[in-house]
C-alpha cells in the first residue's frame, strides 16, 4: 500500500481552484454530494471532530448522502479500513507497518490527512488536592510493573488512599501514543486500570470517583469542565495545561500530537466521499476548535485539497 503523506506535498498550495471536481459549494455553503453512503470509523478521539463536519454536511447535502461515523478506536478503525470496510479512517496516530501490510495485501491505498493537533490531557476528580504531575510520576503510575496502589505511592504528601486508574483500551491511538511516550514504549501498561472505548465512561468514571485519575483527548475534558479537574504536566521545563497555545505551539510536551483522518484512495471516485473530504477540508478550520482541539495552518487544508484531487 502507498500511504501518500501531506508532508510531501506542501509545494502543492493554493491548487484548490484548479482541483478537478472541487466545486465551490464544498464550502460553508450547499454541496453537489450527489446520493450514497459515505462509512467512517476508527479514532474515539478525532470523532468529536468528524462528527461535528458529518452533522453539518448532512445539513448542508439534504439527506440524500448518509454518512456514519464509528468509534471503534484507532486500531479497530484501521482494522476495518484496511480490510476495506470503510471509506475513512479517523487516527489518533500514524498507521503503523502491521496495518500499512493488511492494506497492501487488501490492495487499499490510504491517503494521510493530517487535521489538527490534541494535547492529551490528564485529570483527575474535582475534590483532589493535586495541581500538576511530572512525567516522571506518570511512568511510575502507568509502567507494566508499577507498584503504585495509593496516591501516597506517587508522591510523599499525597493521601494514603487507593488511586483508580481510568484510560482506553488498547484498541485506541491514545492509549497507543501515551504509552510510547510516557513508558517508552507502545502499549507498555500496567493492565490493573478501568478501561473503556467510549471516552464518555472515563468522563463519568473520574467524575464519580473522588481518588479517580484518567487520560484521554484534550476536547472530552473541554466539554466536561464542571465535572474533572484538569492537572498540570511537568515534562522538565515548569508545570504546563494542555489549552490552545500549548498544544498547538508544542510547548505541551510530550502529550501534544498530530491528529488525522486516512481516506481509501478508490473511495474518492465516489461523489459522495469526494465531496465529504473536501467539506471537511473546507470546514475543519472553523469546526477542530469548536470541538477543544487546534486547528492547522490554512496551508496544511489546502495542501489536503490537492491530495484529495490527486495532485
Amino acid at each position: 500500500m502507498k500511504i501518500v503523506r501531506m508532508a510531501a506535498q506542501l509545494s502543492l498550495l493554493g491548487v484548490l481552484a484548479a482541483c478537478g471536481g472541487d466545486k465551490a459549494g464544498d464550502a460553508a455553503g450547499k454541496t453537489d454530494a450527489g446520493k450514497g453512503a459515505v462509512q467512517i470509523d476508527g479514532s474515539s478521539t478525532v470523532y468529536p471532530v468528524t462528527e461535528a463536519v458529518a452533522e453539518q454536511f448532512r445539513s448542508d447535502s439534504g439527506k440524500d448522502v448518509r454518512v456514519t461515523v464509528g468509534v471503534s478506536g484507532t486500531g479497530g478503525g484501521f482494522k476495518r479500513f484496511c480490510a476495506g470496510e470503510t471509506d475513512i479512517s479517523d487516527a489518533s496516530r500514524p498507521i503503523d507497518e502491521k496495518e500499512t501490510a493488511l492494506c497492501k495485501q487488501n490492495g487499499v491505498e490510504a491517503i494521510e490527512m493530517p487535521i489538527g493537533y490534541d494535547g492529551i490531557a490528564v485529570v483527575v476528580n474535582p475534590a483532589s488536592k493535586l495541581e500538576c504531575v511530572t512525567t516522571a510520576e506518570l511512568k511510575k503510575i502507568w509502567e507494566p510493573d508499577s507498584k503504585v496502589k495509593k496516591w501516597s505511592d506517587v508522591r510523599a504528601g499525597l493521601p494514603a488512599q487507593d488511586i483508580k486508574l481510568y484510560a482506553p483500551s488498547t484498541a485506541h491511538g491514545t492509549f497507543d501514543y501515551f504509552t510510547e511516550v510516557i513508558n517508552g514504549k507502545t502499549k507498555a501498561s500496567r493492565a490493573d486500570y478501568n478501561a473503556a472505548d467510549d471516552y464518555n465512561v472515563l468522563v463519568q468514571g473520574v467524575s464519580g470517583d473522588q481518588n479517580g485519575l484518567a487520560y484521554f483527548g484534550y476536547a472530552y475534558y473541554a466539554q466536561n469542565k464542571d465535572k474533572l479537574k484538569l492537572l498540570g504536566v511537568n515534562s522538565g521545563t515548569g508545570c504546563l495545561k494542555p489549552e490552545p497555545k500549548t498544544i498547538g505551539d508544542g510547548t505541551y510536551k510530550p502529550l501534544s500530537r498530530p491528529i488525522f483522518i486516512y481516506v481509501k484512495k478508490a473511495s474518492l471516485a465516489k461523489p459522495e466521499v469526494g465531496s465529504f473530504v473536501r467539506y471537511y477540508m473546507n470546514n475543519a478550520k472553523s469546526l477542530v476548535p469548536q470541538v477543544g482541539y487546534v486547528p492547522l495552518a490554512d496551508d496544511k487544508y489546502q495542501a489536503n485539497l490537492a491530495l484529495a484531487a490527486g495532485k
